[in-house]
């Protein structure tokens, strides 16, 4: 049956939904490139929660949609900002998610590396940043998962230059127990994060990223890199020390930088790979094969959707992702901590709906647009 959607000036427009999904399988580990999938988290819609109170988690939801991911040979990155770290969900919040999916892992054989930072603190000194860095990294080794050294909003507050930063994550770093990755989020991710690395200048942030890691090239399996700039995450990932890995967080050019170059390429850990997860993993598949073009023709397709998930205000795109999940029946609401299902708006959502539902990116497509058309019918619009 034919949807009703608004478009961005309020305009309905006639779309006809795909009544096929695409055909996807699980198959074989990846051998070429190691990819994580940034999850979500899934809302418990039944409690009585406000914005403000600490999130309420289904977490049987939660952990299936991770198995989920496991099924088609993705790595989890857990309690990352898809997780709503800092945007609904709290460090208590965040530290349960952690245990509870490193035992899923576990039970699974699923991989999974969890973030590591500082929202236990909304300001603090140095010494009180490093303690919660410290807390956190005890808490994901303990999981037995992999650490990612996430980027803290209270050391971009604290820092009084380059040499605080190369103070704590050298101080990080010197006590982790296994090679760990260092994540940096650029500002349009978070607004809290400008001047990272003691500069608002990229390429003196840069200098200083890579002074980090040129100290501690052994405690470092890789670098997790979101700023949305393909030849900086390029250039970056050139100057890297040998066996330190680039895992692209570049959600508007990502089968460019995971296809590389004669000089290199980056691995992957991404957001817009939670909805994607079951493509992802089949074009993944093909590069293994040597087949770059196939690997492409699958996956350049895709980002015109997370561009539009992506899109300014950047950091709301977790309700996109969640939106997405919704209509795949992997979860029976559309209900996010903090009420961040509110963050977008109804065209946002026709969009996202429609480009999703060309890619073939629902199990169910007349699941899909049932849901779709309930969403419509709240917000009012009529057959």
């Amino acid at each position: 049956m034919t949807l009703h959607l608004p478009d961005a000036n309020g305009t309905l427009r006639a779309y006809e939904p795909r009544t096929e999904p695409l055909a996807v399988t699980a198959g074989a580990p990846f051998t070429s490139r190691t990819v994580f999938s940034a999850a979500h988290v899934v809302a418990d819609p039944y409690a009585d929660t406000t914005p403000d109170s600490p999130a309420a988690v289904d977490w049987d939801a939660t952990l299936a949609f991770r198995r989920h991911l496991w099924s088609h040979g993705l790595a989890v990155a857990e309690a990352m900002d898809t997780a709503q770290r800092g945007m609904g969900l709290d460090w208590a919040g965040a530290a349960e998610l952690i245990r509870r999916s490193a035992a899923e892992a576990k039970a699974v054989g699923g991989r999974i590396a969890c973030g590591v930072g500082t929202d236990q603190l909304t300001a603090g000194s140095l010494a009180e940043v490093r303690a919660a860095y410290e807390e956190q990294l005890a808490v994901v080794e303990e999981s037995g998962a992999q650490a990612i050294l996430m980027a803290s909003r209270a050391l971009a507050a604290a820092a009084q230059g380059p040499e605080d930063y190369l103070e704590v994550y050298g101080h990080l770093l010197r006590q982790a127990a296994e090679p760990v990755i260092l994540h940096w989020l650029g500002p349009m991710f978070d607004p809290a994060l400008e001047g990272y690395w003691g500069s608002s200048d990229l390429d003196a942030a840069t200098d200083t990223f890579l002074e980090v890691i040129a100290a501690h090239p052994d405690k470092v399996d890789g670098i997790k890199v979101s700023l949305l700039d393909a030849q900086r995450e390029i250039d970056l990932r050139r100057r890297l020390p040998h066996g330190v890995r680039c895992y692209t967080g570049d959600d508007f050019n990502y089968p460019e930088l995971i296809a590389g170059d004669d000089q290199g390429f980056s691995h992957a850990l991404l957001g817009i790979f939670d909805p994607l997860g079951p493509l992802a993993a089949q074009a993944v598949r093909v590069l293994d094969t040597g087949n770059t073009d196939g690997f492409r023709a699958l996956l350049d397709p895709t980002v015109e959707l997370s561009r539009h998930l992506f899109r300014a205000p950047t950091r709301f795109y977790k309700t996109g992702v969640v939106f997405l999940a919704w209509l795949a029946g992997h979860q029976s609401h559309f209900t996010m901590v903090g009420g961040l299902q509110s963050a977008r708006s109804l065209p946002h959502f026709a969009r996202a709906y429609e480009l999703a539902d060309g890619l073939g990116l629902f199990p169910d497509p007349k699941l899909a647009e049932e849901r779709m058309r309930t969403l419509l019918h709240l917000y009012g619009v009529t057959p």
